[in-house]
């Protein structure tokens, strides 16, 4: 199902205008995709006829933006696609003769040009600056589990696993193995290098790691990692969905990011001290606490759906308490062992359905704040946090993180750092949205109730 060879020139890191305008010819490509994202994070895109490459090349194309959630109202609508040209890929699958497709991510802009602050990744890019300001640049490695559920006669959804496998578990306990084996083909051939894959806890449940890059780099490599583990999916007959929980009573899909802050030239790792007790430096600590100052803010980021927090609750290894800890698991924060350059912090509450862009922009505030502000984090709790007493958790100031979706905005309403992170147009927008969603999920009847109360009351 791969056209291109691991030695393709679309794995190369960088490209100008007329590169690309070169590789469209040597790959006889014939429609261009131009992607941009809302500020949900869902995929969108423009596609091109080979007429209008050139055109596209130039940022000329426009788009309707008051058709896209949160974007402009409709009597300021138009808007303008800016590609960023290293992100050029062909997409490796068969077009079934309708000629090769390839894709650029872009920007968001403004009829004149500028900058328009509704662009999740135009925002990251603010973000990133500022840290470039201050000398250094966020790295993340991100490790997105996914389910992958079979599809009725009909190909409609279900939420059927065809697998009973485990943890690390083969095949062909393992069924799914031929399809991770193509997604990585093609994750590899769209110039993602992939790590690692192995089946995750729960029936039906995958996790794919690819290697660690640029938060912008990162959050690119997301969506079209989720892009092509759903196209995949498709062509074995099966349907990968990123939801957080998909069946009660099995461990959900989490997205743990693992980062750290390195020197601009991409040589030292700022959080690295091999003489501290712990072996992290100031910096490194201070950007931790900056995290945990704000995670419950950031927690309506990298946790957006209602369905997000049936995840985060005992008993499935999810975080569902404020604190850090080395080798623990139960806390929110984690720092693996490895020391030196490999020094990185774990965030272990986010989740797939997340907006990569704004989860980015806004965990990169919040440690950046905790950097300028010098803030130390309390003392790492080593001990399993489920097990301890409230007295316990107290005494060694563990939090806790949100409940439920509603306490999560409520949370970001009240957080203005975190709020200027995503910038106060996608702000406002996302709070929306998150308050209609919440407000339409609880004024529904749902099953457990009738379950609970249609006979006793």
């Amino acid at each position: 199902m791969t056209d291109l060879t691991v030695d393709s020139p679309q794995l190369h890191a960088s490209y100008s205008r007329e590169d690309v305008s070169a590789l469209l010819k040597e790959h006889d490509i014939r429609f261009l995709r131009l992607i941009f994202t809302d500020i949900m994070g869902m995929n969108k895109n423009v596609e091109l006829p080979l007429s209008q490459f050139d055109k596209a090349l130039d940022g000329q194309i426009m788009f309707d933006g008051s058709s896209i959630q949160g974007f402009v109202r409709i009597e300021e609508s138009d808007m303008l696609l800016a590609p960023d040209f290293d992100t050029f890929r062909v997409y490796p699958w068969d077009n079934f003769g309708r000629g090769k497709v390839a894709r650029l991510i872009c920007d968001v802009k403004n009829p004149d040009g500028s900058s328009f602050v509704g662009c999740p990744r135009g925002n990251l890019k603010r973000l990133a600056k500022k840290a470039e300001a201050l000398g250094t640049i966020m790295m993340a490695g991100p490790e997105a589990e996914f389910f992958l559920f079979e599809r009725d006669k009909d190909g409609g959804l279900t939420t059927l696993t065809n697998d009973e496998a485990g943890y690390f578990d083969a095949a062909p306990i393992d069924e799914a193995e031929g399809c991770r084996h193509v997604i990585t083909n093609n994750l590899q051939a769209m110039g993602i290098e992939v790590e690692a894959s192995h089946h995750e806890v729960a029936p039906g449940q995958h996790e794919i790691d690819f290697r660690y890059g640029n938060a912008i780099q990162t959050a690119d490599n997301l969506i079209t990692f989720k892009n092509v583990v759903r196209r995949v999916a498709k062509d074995f007959n099966l349907h990968a969905t990123f939801m957080p929980k998909p069946i009660f009573g099995m461990n959900g899909s989490g997205m743990h990011v693992h980062m750290s802050l390195f020197d601009l030239a991409g040589q030292e790792n700022l959080f690295a001290d091999t003489s501290t007790d712990w072996q992290i430096s100031e910096k490194g600590l201070s950007f931790l606490a900056g995290v945990i100052e704000h995670s419950r803010a950031l927690c309506a980021i990298t946790n957006p759906l209602v369905n997000s927090f049936k995840r985060l609750v005992p008993g499935y290894e999810a975080p569902t308490h404020i604190a850090w800890s080395m080798r623990n698991r139960s806390p929110m924060i984690r720092i693996p062992d490895r020391r030196g350059l490999g020094t990185r912090m774990e965030l272990r509450m986010p989740d797939p359905s997340c907006n990569p862009y704004l989860a980015f922009a806004c965990i990169l505030a919040a440690g950046l704040d905790g950097m300028e502000k010098g803030l130390e984090p309390p003392p790492p709790v080593n001990k399993n946090i489920y097990t301890m007493s409230a007295r316990e958790r107290a005494r060694n100031k563990v939090g806790t993180l949100p409940g439920n979706l509603s306490e999560a905005i409520i949370a970001l309403e009240k957080d203005q750092l975190i709020r200027d992170a995503m910038g106060e147009h996608i702000a406002s927008h996302f709070i929306e949205a998150k308050k209609r969603e919440w407000a339409d999920y609880i004024a529904q009847v749902h099953e457990w109730e009738l379950q609970r109360y249609l006979g006793t009351y």
